[in-house]
């Protein structure tokens, strides 16, 4: 997918235009080809990646409208961070694209999130 930049984006449509996403794990292939999409649709993006360098050149490969927060989705002292920055910053969350974790340990499955207590979504 060839990468739009941010005036790109009145040609594209804007289908995700004022919209807050989430994009999680790899700062590579899908996941980054998901956050550039996003942008290019005229959302706010929040990528996460393990590593500090990985994820501040997809970052920069994104151009605006990103912020890279570092983090294990699997660790949920790292999920409380994102959200809680992701809250701070932008004040809610439409769009989740969950590219990352596991069954067991996901966001989808994070408690706090969960209103049936405990049920198991996957």
């Amino acid at each position: 997918m060839k990468e739009a930049k941010n005036d790109d984006r009145r040609k594209m449509g804007c289908k995700l235009d004022g919209k807050i996403a989430l994009v999680t794990g790899r700062t590579s292939g899908i996941g980054l080809a998901t956050a550039k999409r996003f942008v290019a649709e005229g959302a706010y993006v929040f990528i996460t990646g393990r590593r500090e360098k990985e994820l501040a050149s997809a970052v920069k490969s994104i151009g605006g409208s990103v912020t890279g927060v570092q983090g294990y989705v699997s660790q949920i002292a790292d999920l409380e961070q994102l959200f809680a920055q992701t809250k701070r910053e932008k004040g809610r969350l439409d769009i989740v694209f969950a590219n990352a974790g596991t069954a067991k340990k996901s966001l989808a499955n994070h408690e706090r999130y969960d209103n049936e207590g405990g049920r198991e979504w996957f």
